[in-house]
């Protein structure tokens, strides 16, 4: 054997290993996008959610909102919480992003963009034995339907109407995402030790649902996605007509079936309600029948289907996209990190905090403050010494912010000459807080933190709701801790701080 032989074997051995291991295009994407929607990465380390302006608009994808790194809104869970809110307004904004997204590319979201579904690839990559499809598979991917049905439209809209209080079903019950990437992501940093005491029945349920789900994931593939994911099933009825996708040249097809034996998921055909788009049916299609386009234009398509020169410019466009989409990705996580102005406003308040002798924690003296109400007067922490002060920090999408309202209420009634209540509404707004305090009768003050008012700054206020603040009569911090309040406990702190002298 010459030089030139173990030359050419090395080199071919080398390709061998390219092609084997190395990435798809469509495993780069998702991760592109993973690490795209999760692009507040400083949230990781600080143990924040990201309350900037970005988070105002849905990102394409499963991915939740109380993730650490989330820079967007969860299309699921904003769309239940635009149903909860129907008595006071329409989920228009929800409604049209929706049919944004679906019209667009449909299930290719899922199979391309959805960072859960990388989740659930990954998982299934373990080495164990796998379930195969069959007509009882066939049979549960009806289920996602059902539990949209129930949990995403039906239990918000029964609780947004009779009882006037946000409920989103298919996040509180259900969603493995918010355990995930919201619960565990926020649990796991030492700097949210205190959220450990609100952890109680509904976290273990939803920690073994996870677990279970998980499980489902290693053995058949994409298990929640093909069984359970009420937005992959809302992106599946518009696959038929949506401009992205995988394409069927019938002239060519000849009806062997072999695209949909070799997919994991449970299509009767390519394309169909099932279909998640990742155009992995192209590769096993004899016939060359298979594409995936945008329109009319060809995105992927079987080797050989152009000429070398056709191909040559194809390559070098994809290199032009793929150096946009870095530029890109590398802008965001330079903004979202760095620049922001929500991210450099807790930073700059933070490093006041160590600086001055007041501050935000136990046995402080908070730093004095004015806000706007929304009833348009003005709330001075300083005008108000000689009383016990409450803060509140709630938002019309915290269900367990609604359910103590009353309990504030009903406390700053019976005290109402000797205690201060202020209720600040988060600067993430999903739903009016004027509006839906409208017909409550309320008689405590509330206000809405926006970019001109630093109190929740000030409080050193948590991205995890509900958050109560408690000031002795000196304005003194006597409490500042997540989670909900009982009448019990108010009345409890309300003697500890009026002891203080």
């Amino acid at each position: 054997m010459n030089a030139e032989t173990n030359t050419n074997i090395k080199t071919d051995m080398r390709t061998d290993w390219r092609q084997t291991c190395s990435p798809s295009t469509r495993r780069l994407i998702q991760l592109y996008s993973a690490l795209l929607h999760n692009a507040h990465l400083k949230g990781f380390i600080d143990g924040e959610i990201y309350q900037g302006k970005a988070k105002y608009a849905c990102v394409p994808g499963f991915n939740c909102y109380s993730c650490p790194g989330a820079v967007g809104a969860c299309p699921l869970g904003a769309l239940q919480n635009a149903l909860a809110a129907t008595g006071h307004r329409a989920g228009w904004y929800m409604m049209g992003i929706l049919l944004l997204f679906g019209t667009i590319l449909g299930r290719t979201i899922c199979g391309w963009i959805c960072p859960l579904g990388l989740i659930q690839e990954l998982l299934h990559k373990t080495p164990t034995f796998k379930i195969k499809k069959s007509n009882m598979t066939r049979m549960l991917s009806y289920l996602k339907y059902v539990l949209l049905a129930i949990f995403v439209v039906a239990i918000p809209l029964w609780y947004g109407l009779m009882h006037d209080m946000p409920m989103p079903g298919f996040c509180k019950f259900i969603c493995p995402a918010g355990t995930l990437e919201g619960a565990i992501g926020l649990l796991s940093n030492p700097a949210n030790t205190d959220l450990y005491s609100m952890l109680g029945i509904f976290f273990t349920r939803k920690f073994a649902i996870l677990i279970i789900i998980g499980l489902a994931c290693i053995f058949c593939y994409r298990s929640f996605c093909r069984f359970i994911c009420p937005l992959g099933a809302i992106y599946g009825l518009f696959n038929r007509f949506c401009l992205v996708g995988v394409k069927v040249d019938m002239a060519k097809c000849n009806g062997c079936g072999s695209c949909v034996r070799h997919c994991g998921m449970d299509v009767k055909h390519v394309g169909d309600h099932e279909c998640i788009n990742c155009a992995k049916c192209m590769d096993v299609c004899a016939q060359k029948a298979i594409s995936f386009k945008a329109g009319n234009m060809t995105l992927k398509a079987p080797a050989d289907t152009f000429s070398e020169d056709e191909q040559k410019q194809r390559d070098r466009n994809g290199r032009i996209a793929w150096g946009i989409a870095l530029l890109v990705l590398c802008l965001a996580l330079v903004w979202f990190n760095f620049l922001d102005p929500a991210v450099k406003k807790t930073a700059q308040a933070g490093a006041g905090t160590v600086e001055r002798t007041i501050g935000s924690e136990v046995g402080q003296q908070l730093a004095d403050f004015s806000i706007t109400c929304l009833d348009g007067s003005t709330f001075t922490l300083s005008e108000n010494r000689g009383k016990v002060v409450f803060i509140n920090l709630w938002a019309t999408y915290c269900t367990p912010c609604v359910k103590e309202l009353p309990h504030f209420d009903a406390f700053y009634r019976e005290h109402m000459d000797d205690i201060a209540v202020l209720a600040v509404h988060s600067s993430i707004v999903t739903d009016e807080p004027d509006e839906y305090l409208s017909d409550k009768g309320y008689a405590i003050t509330f206000a809405l933190d926006t970019d001109d008012d630093y109190v929740w700054q000030i409080v050193n206020g948590a991205s995890t709701l509900p958050h109560t603040i408690v000031l002795d009569r000196n304005g003194v911090v006597v409490y500042n801790q997540k989670g909900s309040v009982t009448p019990e406990i108010l009345a409890a702190l309300y003697e500890q701080a009026s002891a203080i002298k």
